[in-house]
């Protein structure tokens, strides 16, 4: 379905920026930050990108292929890969203790990371896994970041979401399933719709205050091609990941193709001065 898709055409460079994208290892995120790392590499003047990733062994594997992908290029800019455990709250204060030691302001924040219709479980602090690690752990990431994000002079926070937000209502009196029975499309659902909830609830705020230089943006990649079918035989009934990637796969997009609205997110130049919008394919619409 790439043909059918828009791409992000921008030239935007990122030299001497600081990027972040967690959940990097595979998919649209390690799209994303081969299209970044491609605009820090410059004579002298070399950005930085730090691939968030909670499994190290494969981050490091990422790392390593985007480094070989990108081998033909002059200059400097460099690929760093930190730890980050979405369904432990420590280990996000962690990682931006980690990130805030390295002295340099943060250009752009991409929050790609997700778990998808994954069976019932808990992270480390209580919390249902979609909504403890889709969600709240971004957020609090976002407002750790948010000092090293005001000290850019143009940053951007991007959350990517999902066209499901809206088969679900946010419950917030029962973010645990604990008054219902727990239902995996629908605690993903609510995850995808707090995320762009807090996208637009940040823009308030940093308006409220007057910070102006700091936009974020959340949005729907489309149907891709990745590895976040991985719960479905679990949680929808056995095979129905095989058949998701494989008998439907031709109506699907691929990572290099479902990466470029997050791309667009994150260095568009005709989006700069919006915020708060959630963006459904890019180049197509915008929900306001």
């Amino acid at each position: 379905m790439d043909y059918l898709s828009g791409w992000c055409k921008s030239k935007q460079r990122l030299d001497g920026c600081t990027v972040i994208v967690t959940g990097c290892n595979t998919g649209i995120g390690k799209e994303a930050v081969l299209d970044f790392y491609k605009r820090v590499i410059r004579l002298f003047i070399g950005g930085h990108i730090i691939m968030a990733c909670r499994n190290m062994d494969k981050a490091k594997a990422a790392k390593e292929h985007i480094e070989e992908q990108c081998s033909g290029l002059e200059g400097t800019g460099s690929l760093v890969v930190e730890q980050l455990d979405l369904c432990r709250l420590e280990s996000v204060r962690a990682f931006v203790r980690r990130v805030a030691a390295r002295g340099q302001s943060l250009r752009a924040l991409l929050c790609n990371a997700g778990v998808m219709m994954c069976p019932l479980a808990r992270t480390e602090d209580g919390f249902e896994t979609h909504i403890g690690s889709n969600h709240l752990a971004h957020a609090l990431l976002t407002l750790l970041l948010l000092p090293l994000l005001i000290q850019d002079p143009h940053s951007r926070v991007v959350f990517v979401s999902s066209y499901v937000h809206a088969k679900h209502k946010l419950d917030l009196d029962d973010l645990n399933f604990e008054k219902k029975p727990y239902n995996a499309f629908e605690a993903y659902s609510r995850s995808k719709s707090a995320n762009i909830l807090f996208a637009r609830a940040l823009a308030d705020k940093l308006k409220e205050h007057n910070i102006q230089n700091v936009t974020t943006y959340s949005l729907h990649p489309g149907v891709i091609r990745t590895e976040i079918s991985r719960h479905f035989d679990e949680t929808v009934w056995y095979g129905a990941s095989w058949l998701f990637n494989n008998v439907f796969g031709i109506f699907l997009k691929s990572p290099q193709c479902g990466a470029q609205t997050s791309i667009y997110c994150t260095l568009d130049e005709s989006c700069a001065d919006e915020s708060g919008l959630y963006y459904r394919y890019v180049f197509c619409s915008v929900g306001r």
